[in-house]
């Protein structure tokens, strides 16, 4: 019976093998890493829709409380004290989204250092077992960020900026309408919380963000946009 007419048997021994048979055919091979890389690309763009809807919501969210919170002197300014409950609850959103999301971004940068950049001037790859990483993250996907770092990346490139603006508008708040003697800390007062506590708990929580921000550890995610001396650390 001619090759062409022979039925497909999934279970026969060679046909489970046809995978490791392109790996020897340069033609084959470069074939299949080009539907890979399109494959891995989409769904790095999706879940990085997903981060991007993550944060225009938070950023209409700022937008919306400080222009409520300010349209009137009995506006109550714990409004702005619970936007910061909202930023920290999109922040854990976004980190876990973020840190799915570098799997798959890993794997194209793989492809794009190794196969592409090499195809458009072959200097040489970046990754000599370049083939065995992406083997064994195919077989064994794990997330390579940890909660830290993807913390740190996204308080730098969004929620910093955002939770800064809100504490910030809501001293400014309590400095422009102060409606008791004591000022500052009377006006920060909210029910049977006292004042004190409210600002040394918005101290410690800013405290804790500058730190995370800044933190030094080597960064792990690999093909994110960074600035040069976030390069040089990665090397």
């Amino acid at each position: 019976m001619p090759d062409g007419s022979r039925e497909f048997d999934p279970e026969s021994p060679d046909e489970r093998e046809i995978a490791g048979e392109a790996a020897r055919d340069r033609d084959e091979f470069l074939s299949l890493m080009g539907h890979s890389y399109r494959g891995e690309l989409g769904r790095t763009t999706s879940w990085r829709t997903r981060i991007d809807r993550t944060t225009n919501w938070a950023v209409v969210l700022t937008a919306t409380l400080l222009t409520w919170a300010f349209s009137g002197s009995e506006r109550p300014h714990y409004i702005l004290l619970l936007g910061v409950v909202m930023m920290t609850v999109f922040l854990g959103i976004e980190v876990r989204r973020y840190r799915v999301y570098d799997i798959w971004r890993s794997r194209v940068r793989i492809l794009e250092e190794n196969v592409f950049a090499n195809a458009l001037d072959p200097e040489g790859v970046e990754q000599s077992n370049w083939r065995e990483l992406l083997s064994h993250d195919l077989r064994n996907p794990t997330i390579k960020v940890s909660i830290v770092e993807a913390t740190s990346r996204r308080l730098r490139r969004v929620y910093f900026a955002l939770i800064s603006v809100l504490i910030g508008s809501w001293l400014v708040r309590l400095t422009v309408f102060a409606t008791t003697p004591t000022g500052l800390v009377g006006t920060a007062t909210v029910g049977e919380v006292p004042g004190v506590v409210l600002i040394a708990g918005a101290g410690v929580y800013y405290a804790a963000v500058v730190v995370l921000t800044l933190w030094p550890n080597r960064r792990q995610a690999k093909g994110e946009l960074q600035t040069r001396t976030d390069s040089e650390e990665w090397k």
